[in-house]
């Protein structure tokens, strides 16, 4: 028996990525969409804390059926009619609304076509995640597993690939194809246990900042030395002078020692 839930919910899977894009904490997501915390957080394992990539409705070729589409054939399936009659009114192939209906009618279905249903499961079907290249090569993924036990950084480990097989053009991976091998482990073939072998040590990723969203960290924000009024060059207050605090307190505390010297002689 297929699954429903899930598949049901993508729409709405797509708009808690949305929100978390915008900016929005995933509880407060999760709150806005009316979902459970635990869902929203399976929706971030699955994906390793990263937006999926989906392509939008409107860039998806028009060699394949959308929503409307769906929609049609069940309204005209409902009324009915039959598979050549829907096909002429989609302007289709006979083969084309023939073959939807046998991929996305289920015997639990009870003979009715869900175009809803099957427009979400269309939709999951064409994400077609590639094998990554550490799954497929086992002695490639035991080096970096185990460089990564040895606490290395993914940064560290591409590195040491390129320099370890120069003349290997396959062994050379990126830190990001390392990164996605580990927060994506069930693609990948690496334990999601050696996360906590990174700097960060964090289950999840999380997104970086661009430079135009960075905020101030600090109350009162910073200014730059040439901003200071013109008083401070005259160096007629104690607070306008510059020395070296650190060197200051060497000097004093050399100052002392020779004076503790003294007093040690001339006791003697």
């Amino acid at each position: 028996m297929g699954r429903r839930g899930r598949k049901r919910r993508l729409d709405l899977e797509t708009q808690y990525w949305a929100l978390l894009a915008a900016g929005v904490g995933s509880i407060e997501a999760c709150r806005q969409l009316g979902i459970g915390r635990k869902t929203g957080y399976r929706w971030r394992t699955e994906n390793g804390g990263l937006l999926p990539i989906r392509l939008a409705e409107e860039a998806r070729s028009t060699r394949y059926l959308c929503s409307l589409e769906r929609q049609r054939i069940a309204t005209l399936r409902a009324a009915g009619h039959s598979i050549r009659e829907v096909a002429r009114r989609l302007g289709r192939s006979a083969s084309t609304v023939s073959r939807e209906l046998k991929r996305n009618t289920l015997p639990h279905h009870r003979g009715g076509y869900d175009a809803t249903l099957a427009h979400a499961r269309a939709t999951g079907r064409s994400i077609r995640p590639r094998r990554g290249r550490l799954l497929d090569d086992l002695e490639l993924r035991t080096k970096v597993q185990e460089k990564l036990e040895l606490e290395w950084s993914p940064e560290q480990i591409a590195a040491w690939l390129r320099a370890e097989y120069p003349d290997r053009p396959g062994r050379h991976v990126c830190h990001e194809t390392i990164y996605q091998a580990l927060y994506k482990s069930g693609r990948s073939g690496l334990s999601r246990t050696l996360t906590r072998k990174l700097r960060t040590r964090r289950p999840l990723r999380r997104r970086r900042r661009r430079a135009d969203e960075r905020r101030i960290r600090f109350v009162t924000p910073s200014q730059s030395i040439d901003a200071r009024p013109k008083m401070v060059e005259k160096r007629s207050r104690t607070g306008d002078w510059e020395g070296d605090l650190v060197r200051h307190e060497a000097l004093c505390d050399r100052a002392e020692v020779k004076d503790l010297r003294r007093c040690a002689v001339a006791a003697a």
